[in-house]
């Protein structure tokens, strides 16, 4: 008995002291964890500008004295463009989805940089990149050579939370998601499920407390064999819209090669298409 007793305490001494250590670690380690900042990349930069030199580098000034980095793509002869707005995962710089043009039919392209990711200055968090998205509707939004009626957040995996903000908060034409979640704060859960995210996640990326809200038709691509993202995560997302939803399951593919599948562009253009159609 008394060694049974005597390991029990060293159970239960561990038990206490792994969320102790735990905690710290991943509370203040959380931003580089989640922000995986790619930095510039002069070499894919001078690649934009050969292949796509129509492609305008812009510069926006935030409230607070930042500078975000990106481009613009103008792709129609029209007088006013349609306008798709496009935010990436959290390991990614956007240059190169510059060639995204080459699918986009009638649809002018805005990439801007995440804070400090890129050229773009500053520090990630859940809410600069809410307030960045809102001002870069806002600044395009008002340029000539934009339909202000005829804009579309296209958010990739983290940035999917991003373009449901914007949702909430502009009247967006319509919202592209690939691989949506319903928080970071659930996905998060479901890896490190001994400990509690909600006292510990300062990110929550909340899109489910958001969606029942939110009028704006959106089309959701999710990958079938996404084990970063499960499906049961955009499915949430998804049942709890309040507008109309349109989903496809990209079949054989995982959540980094979702754009290579099949139905993956198609269904893309046929959602910008109906949104040119009214």
């Amino acid at each position: 008995m008394p060694l049974i007793e005597s390991l029990l305490r060293i159970v239960i001494g561990v038990l206490i002291a792994i969320p102790l250590l735990l905690y710290p670690l991943l509370y203040f380690a959380q931003e580089k964890l989640l922000f995986i900042q790619q930095k510039r990349n002069y070499e894919r930069f001078d690649w934009v500008r050969q292949e796509y030199p129509l492609a305008e580098e812009v510069q926006i000034k935030t409230p607070d004295d930042v500078t975000l980095h990106g481009w613009f793509v103008k792709n129609t002869p029209e007088k006013q463009s349609p306008l798709l707005i496009y935010f990436g995962g959290n390991a990614e710089e956007v240059s190169g989805h510059v060639r995204d043009i080459d699918f986009l039919t009638g649809w002018s392209l805005l990439l801007v940089n995440y804070r400090g990711y890129g050229l773009s200055e500053g520090s990630p968090s859940e809410q600069n990149f809410f307030n960045d998205a809102v001002l870069l509707y806002d600044v395009f939004s008002n340029r000539a050579d934009i339909d202000p009626n005829k804009v579309v957040a296209f958010g990739r995996s983290l940035g999917t939370g991003v373009a449901v903000y914007l949702a909430s908060q502009r009247p967006l034409k319509g919202l592209i998601l690939v691989s949506p979640y319903d928080s970071i704060r659930s996905v998060a859960q479901r890896i490190y499920f001994y400990v509690l995210m909600s006292l510990l996640l300062k990110h929550p990326f909340d899109s489910l407390a958001l969606a029942p809200l939110i009028k704006t038709p959106m089309l959701a691509l999710i990958a079938e064999q996404d084990r970063l993202i499960p499906p049961p995560h955009s499915v949430a997302l998804i049942e709890a819209w309040g507008g109309v939803t349109q989903q496809q399951m990209i079949p054989d593919t995982k959540h980094n090669n979702i754009q290579i599948g099949r139905g993956y562009w198609e269904s893309i253009t046929a959602f910008l298409d109906s949104m040119l159609e009214d």
